[in-house]
């Protein structure tokens, strides 16, 4: 019996032109998705009439314009759909699990608009504030000529020091006297500080092909200004960062969840801050695509479930279909799936057509059998880190209202339910699973413990399990390294280095690339390459399926 494997069709904007494949001709295609770059805003405009609109234009002494939109390229995304290929004729239910992985190098990125938004309340004083120095400094140096930087601090009000300003050897000179001049004072409003870092990317000029970000870090309880986690984010993402023993986790972690592909990092120990800075900028200098979104249609089955983290899921009933948008996609990062199906019966064995994914569909052989095929391991894994997510999360609910025996026996039993999977104590996955559990628990032993650092650990440990997306948890940055990119492994060592010694040179991000290329020389080249390897060989299959139908009587 064949078995059709599924596709991801083209969802290509107007600047790019779709290859003219007939919709039935896609029927059974393995493709590789490609997403559109589009311009990023905000949202809403704040702080009245004034406007910031003075962001830098790109000048470039070399071709790395971001005045027009980057070029298309294809096998941006890898796509694999991961299933068991045999299912009962009776009614049953069935899982398809999608894998969406950023491929590619960083060799040919988009430009990076950055906002830091900084807390330069009076409880930065002394050494937090070198700290939050040294971190910036590291960032600044990091970033190239087609990156802009804009700083924001905010204390009982917010102040922006710079626009939108290109990183030149002139620009990182005079940003980093802005960084070094600062000092501590006043109240903490994060409200105002947000809306000011969302107003600077709002009201750009230069916008087309660009990435863009929002790093927001504080130290303390807002007490002054409106509810940040009240204000509307857009489509920015937000990454936020506790730093020390007093930030309010709760409200930095509701920034990071009202931002698409935002994570909450809690830096307890303050020394780990350019650490958590690194990883979040990794990241945002190997953005590979941009508003990813993955749409599932069901065929001959029903669609009960989709588990993708908490990243905004529309349904449309009438189409029996579900679209996840996931924002961007750095290259390495993997975006995981599972697609619970109910199966009708069927009257006898034959291929049925269960699942389109975009344009295509998923096929899956009924069988007589008795015997069930067991569920894929891969698809097992992903459960067991979703089950095991989802209960550190009833666990932090338990301990928020002071049921810490509850909260450590729904612990104990995900230990238990890990110590059960069978034949997988090398699993790295499973390894970090049972890292957390037992870090987590440990933050648990009293109320006071669990509220000074178990809350701001658990935190940030369900906003990387709901985005599939590294952040910092604690004092734990190196060992729980779940999602890092190999991109962020390598800025964790270099954010040490400079930490020891600011004076140190850096590797700039061209040099950054050009040892990833050396150490995988085909990553520019396989994901499109692979594209249309695959495009051409699924387009053989569905003419020979085509040819087939038609010699039957």
């Amino acid at each position: 019996m064949e078995h059709t494997l599924a596709s991801i069709s083209h969802s290509l904007g107007n600047d790019f032109e779709q290859p003219n494949i007939p919709r039935e001709s896609q029927r059974g295609i393995e493709r590789v998705t490609t997403l559109t770059r589009v311009n990023r805003h905000s949202g809403p405009t704040f702080l009245g009439k004034m406007s910031f609109n003075d962001d830098e234009p790109i000048v470039a002494s070399q071709d790395v314009s971001g005045e027009k939109p980057a070029a298309f390229l294809a096998g941006k995304t890898k796509a694999t759909i991961i299933n068991k290929t045999t299912a009962p004729l009776e009614e049953s239910e069935f899982k398809v699990m999608l894998e969406l992985t950023g491929a590619g190098s960083g060799n040919n990125r988009s430009g990076v608009d950055l906002v830091t938004v900084l807390d330069v309340s009076g409880s930065m004083g002394g050494e937090k504030l070198e700290k939050m120095k040294i971190a910036m400094l590291f960032m600044i140096k990091k970033l190239s000529v087609i990156d802009r930087l804009s700083i924001v601090t905010f204390n009982g009000g917010s102040h922006r020091l710079c626009p939108l300003r290109q990183i030149t050897e002139n620009s990182q000179a005079e940003i980093e006297k802005l960084v070094n001049a600062l000092v501590a004072n006043g109240g903490t409003n994060i409200s105002a500080g947000l809306q000011t870092g969302l107003k600077v990317l709002n009201d750009r000029r230069l916008t087309s092909g660009r990435a863009v970000g929002i790093m927001l870090m504080s130290d303390g309880q807002q007490n002054a200004g409106g509810d940040a986690a009240q204000v509307p984010v857009g489509n920015v993402p937000v990454c936020t960062f506790g730093f020390g023993a007093d930030h309010d986790p709760t409200v930095l972690n509701a920034i990071a969840n009202n931002s698409v592909g935002g994570t909450f990092s809690d830096v307890r120990n303050q020394d780990n801050l350019s650490i958590a800075f690194s990883q979040c900028l990794a990241g945002l200098l190997t953005v590979v695509v941009q508003d990813l979104k993955l749409t599932v249609t069901r065929v001959e089955s029903t669609i009960v479930k989709v588990s993708a983290g908490n990243y905004i899921q529309s349904k449309d009933d009438a189409a029996g279909s579900v679209t996840v948008s996931f924002g961007d996609l750095y290259i390495k990062e993997v975006r995981k799936v599972i697609v619970d199906l109910l199966l009708p019966a069927a009257s006898s064995p034959a291929g049925s057509d269960v699942l389109e994914i975009t344009y295509t569909y998923r096929s899956v052989s009924r069988t007589g059998r008795t015997s069930v095929e067991p569920e894929r391991e891969e698809v097992m894994m992903e459960e067991n880190r979703l089950r095991t997510a989802q209960m550190m999360k009833e666990a932090r609910v338990m301990a928020d209202d002071q049921k810490l025996d509850n909260a450590r026996d729904k612990l104990v039993e995900a230990q238990n339910l890990l110590e059960d999977v069978v034949n997988d104590e090398s699993n790295p996955l499973i390894e970090m699973l049972k890292s957390e559990l037992q870090q987590i628990k440990r933050l648990m032993k009293s109320q006071e413990i669990y509220e000074k650092q178990g809350r701001p650990f658990a935190l940030s440990s369900e906003t990387s399990h709901n985005r599939q997306r590294y952040a910092a948890k604690g004092d734990d940055v190196e060992k729980l390294r779940m999602f890092a990119t190999p991109r962020m492994d390598a800025y964790l060592e270099q954010a040490k280095s400079f930490d020891e010694d600011p004076s140190k040179p850096l590797p700039s991000v061209d040099e950054d690339e050009k040892q990833e290329i050396a150490a995988d020389p085909l990553a520019p080249i396989v994901g499109a390459l692979s594209y249309y390897i695959q495009t051409a060989i699924q387009s053989l299959k569905s003419i020979d399926n085509i040819l087939n139908k038609a010699a039957r009587p």
